[in-house]
C-alpha cells in the first residue's frame, strides 16, 4: 500500500535469550545486560498474572527453602560421624579400657542423612512440578492477551512496526519469562537460603574460621568485575556482528535467485566471510576473557582452602575444634563462593526478564480501536449506495492527505480510482473498510453512517481481493474456503470455475487437495491471484474491492479474470484500483485522484474528451506500449 507509511526498522533489542546468561555458572558474567526503564513498575504489573496463582507460588517457596536447608544440615551431620569415628579410633590406639566405635549413633546419623536426602529431592521434585505448572498457565495468559490485543489494534501498528519485532515480543520475550520463572525464581530462593545457611552453620563451627573464608570474597569480587568489564564490550562487539551476520545470510537466502542471476555468489561469500571473521575475533575474546573468571576464582577458593586447612588443623591439635568439623567447615566453604555466583547470574537474569516483560506490556498498552457502540446498526437487503461527505484524512497529524473528498457511488457502479503512485487510491480503501478512522466527514452505506456499524458487520458487507496475494499453509480447497464458512464442496468447485482457477488446479497431482508451503511458492504468482479470486468470489459480497487484482497475470490470464469479474461485479457497487487504465474503460465512473484530491471524474469517453489529467496517462501508456 503505497500511500501508507513505510515499516520501521526491526528493533535493536529482539528479546532476550536466557541461554546468553547461564544458570548458575560464571558464563553469564561479563555480557551485556538489558535492563528496563521501568523495573519496580513492570515487576509490579507482572506480579498481577502471578496473584492467581500465589498459593501454589507460596508453597514453592516453602518447598524450596525446606529442600534447601535440609541440604545445609547434611554436612554437619557428616562431620559428626566422622568425629565420632576419630573419637573410637583414637581411644581404641591409645588403649582406653572399653575404647569402641559407637557405631550405633554413626547408624542414626546415616539413617537421618538418608531421610533428609529423600526429603530434599522430594520436596525438589514436587516444587519443580508445580512451578512447570503455574509458569506455563502464566505464559498462556500473556500469550492470550497477546493474541487478542492483535486482533483490536488498528491497521497503522503493523504498517509503523517491524513485523520482527511484534514476533519477537510475542514469542522470545515471553519464552524468556517462561525460563526465568521455571528455573530463575527458585534458584533465587535457594541460593539467597543456602549462603544464609551456609554462614549461619560456619559461624557455629568457627566465627574465626568464617573470618578468614569472607575475607577471600572481596578479592573475587574486584577479580570478577576487573574481568567483566573488560570483556563486556566484546560481548557487545558479538551481538552486534552476529546481527550482522543473520541479517546478510537472511538477506541472501531470500534473494538468492538474484544473487545467482547477476553472478554474485563470491561476493557473497567474500562478505559473509569477512563478517564471520570478525565474530570470530570478538567471540574468541570475549569468551577467552570471560573464561577467566573461573580458574581466577577457583585460585582464590584455593587460597580459602589453604588458610582453612592449616587454621583449621592447627585449632584441632589445640583441641579448640574437633576434627569432624573441620571437614563440614570445608565443605561449607566450597559451597560459599556458588550462591553467590548464582544470585549475581540470577540478577541479570531478572534484569533481562523485566526488559522483555516491559516489551510486551508496550505492546499490551498499544492504542486500540475507537470502540464500536454496544449495539451497532446494520444495513439489511444491500443495495450498495455508497457516498464520501466531506472525508478528511491523514496518516500524520501535521502531513493531511485528504480533505473534503465528496464521492457518490450509485447502487451497481463500477467505480475505478486512477492515479499515480501516493495519490491516495488505496487509502480510500482503507477508510471504506474501517482499517483507519476519519479525521473528519463520514462514509454511508445505504444511508448508514460506517461508523455507526460494527466493524464485522461492515467488513462482511465488502469482498477484497488484493494486489498482494494471502494464502496460509493448507489445501488449495481450504484457503478458497476461507471466503465463507460453511461453503459446501460444489460452492468451492463453482467459485474456482468462475475464476478460472478449476482448470489449473485439476492439473495439480493432487487437485484441490495440494498443499501450499508456507509461501505458496509452489504456485505461480498468477495462480495465487486466481486462488484469491475464487475465494472473494465465494463470499459473494455485497460491495468488491479490487485493488490492482490483475497486475500480476499475464495478459491472455487477465482476459479470463476480467470476464469472470465482469459477471461478478454485474448488480454490485465495484471499487476497482487499476494502473492499467485498458482494464477499466468500461468502469460507470472513474475518479482520478492526486495528492489525495479527486481531480476529474466521470465515464472513460468523458475524460478523454476533457484532455486532461487522465487523458495524459491514458496516452502515456499506449505511447509507451507502442514504443516496447
Amino acid at each position: 500500500m503505497s500511500e501508507q507509511p513505510k515499516n520501521q526498522q526491526p528493533s535493536s533489542s529482539q528479546g532476550v535469550n536466557p541461554a546468553h546468561f547461564g544458570r548458575g555458572g560464571m558464563g553469564a558474567m561479563g555480557r551485556p545486560v538489558q535492563k528496563a526503564k521501568d523495573f519496580k513498575g513492570t515487576l509490579r504489573r507482572l506480579s498481577t498474572y502471578m496473584k492467581p496463582f500465589r498459593v501454589s507460588i507460596v508453597f514453592v517457596f516453602i518447598a524450596a527453602v525446606l529442600s534447601t536447608v535440609f541440604s545445609i544440615i547434611s554436612p554437619k551431620l557428616m562431620g559428626n560421624a566422622t568425629t565420632k569415628l576419630y573419637e573410637g579410633s583414637m581411644a581404641k590406639l591409645k588403649g582406653v579400657a572399653g575404647a569402641k566405635i559407637d557405631f550405633d549413633a554413626l547408624l542414626q546419623i546415616v539413617l537421618i542423612l538418608a531421610a533428609l536426602y529423600v526429603f530434599s529431592a522430594v520436596l525438589t521434585f514436587i516444587q519443580q512440578r508445580i512451578m512447570v505448572g503455574v509458569t506455563q498457565k502464566i505464559v498462556f495468559n500473556l500469550r492470550r492477551d497477546i493474541s487478542e490485543k492483535l486482533t483490536r489494534v488498528p491497521l497503522s501498528f503493523f504498517d509503523s512496526r517491524s513485523h520482527g519485532d511484534t514476533m519477537s515480543r510475542a514469542t522470545n520475550d515471553v519464552d524468556t519469562i517462561s525460563s526465568t520463572m521455571q528455573q530463575s525464581l527458585t534458584q533465587l530462593i535457594t541460593s539467597i537460603v543456602t549462603l544464609l545457611g551456609i554462614i549461619i552453620m560456619m559461624l557455629t563451627i568457627s566465627p574465626l574460621l568464617t573470618l578468614v573464608t569472607i575475607i577471600t570474597l572481596p578479592l573475587s569480587i574486584m577479580g570478577t568485575k576487573v574481568i567483566a568489564s573488560r570483556s563486556q564490550k566484546y560481548f557487545k562487539g558479538q551481538q552486534k556482528t552476529l546481527g550482522e551476520l543473520n541479517g546478510h545470510v537472511e538477506e541472501m537466502y531470500t534473494g538468492h535467485t538474484i544473487v545467482k542471476a547477476f553472478g554474485r555468489e563470491h561476493k557473497s561469500i567474500e562478505k559473509f566471510n569477512e563478517i564471520n571473521d570478525r565474530l570470530y575475533h570478538s567471540g574468541w575474546k570475549a569468551q577467552f576473557i570471560s573464561g577467566m573468571i573461573f580458574p581466577l576464582m577457583s585460585f582464590i577458593g584455593n587460597i580459602g582452602y589453604v588458610l582453612v586447612s592449616v587454621i583449621g588443623g592447627i585449632m584441632v591439635t589445640h583441641n579448640a575444634i574437633k576434627i569432624g568439623d573441620i571437614l563440614a567447615f570445608i565443605q561449607y566453604s566450597g559451597q560459599f563462593g556458588m550462591p553467590i555466583t548464582q544470585v549475581a547470574n540470577i540478577a541479570n537474569i531478572i534484569q533481562s526478564t523485566i526488559a522483555a516483560a516491559e516489551r510486551i506490556f508496550e505492546l499490551l498498552d498499544e492504542p486500540e480501536e475507537v470502540l464500536e457502540e454496544a449495539t451497532g446498526q446494520t444495513v439489511k437487503n444491500v443495495r450498495g449506495h455508497v457516498q464520501f461527505h466531506d472525508v478528511a484524512f491523514s496518516y500524520k497529524a501535521d502531513s493531511p492527505l485528504i480533505d473534503h473528498m465528496n464521492i457518490e457511488v450509485k447502487p451497481g457502479q463500477t467505480v475505478a480510482i486512477v492515479g499515480p503512485t501516493g495519490a491516495g487510491k488505496t487509502t480510500i480503501v482503507n477508510l471504506l473498510m474501517r482499517f483507519y478512522e476519519l479525521k473528519g466527514g463520514s462514509i454511508s452505506i445505504d444511508g448508514v453512517d460506517s461508523r455507526k456499524m460494527s466493524r464485522s458487520h461492515l467488513r462482511g458487507l465488502f469482498g477484497m481481493v488484493l494486489q498482494d496475494t494471502w494464502l496460509f499453509n493448507g489445501t488449495i480447497h481450504d484457503n478458497i474456503a476461507y471466503g465463507r464458512d460453511g461453503a459446501s464442496e460444489a460452492d468451492i468447485v463453482n467459485a474456482a470455475r468462475a475464476a478460472y482457477a478449476d482448470h489449473f488446479i485439476r492439473t495439480l497431482p493432487d487437485g484441490y487437495n495440494t498443499i501450499l508451503n508456507e509461501e505458496a511458492s509452489n504456485l505461480s504468482h498468477g495462480q495465487k491471484q486466481l486462488l484469491t479470486i475464487a475465494r472473494a468470489i465465494l463470499a459473494d459480497p455485497a460491495i468488491l474491492i479490487l485493488d490492482e487484482a490483475t497486475s500480476s497475470v499475464d495478459t491472455r490470464t487477465e482476459v479470463s479474470i476480467q470476464r469472470a469479474m465482469n459477471n461478478l461485479m454485474e448488480n454490485r457497487t465495484s471499487f476497482v484500483i487499476a494502473h492499467r487504465l485498458s482494464t477499466i474503460r468500461d468502469a460507470d465512473l472513474i475518479l482520478v485522484m492526486n495528492h489525495g484530491t479527486v481531480i476529474e471524474q466521470g465515464s472513460h469517453e468523458q475524460l478523454l474528451a476533457q484532455q486532461g489529467f487522465y487523458a495524459d496517462l491514458y496516452n502515456s501508456q499506449f505511447a509507451s506500449n507502442a514504443v516496447s
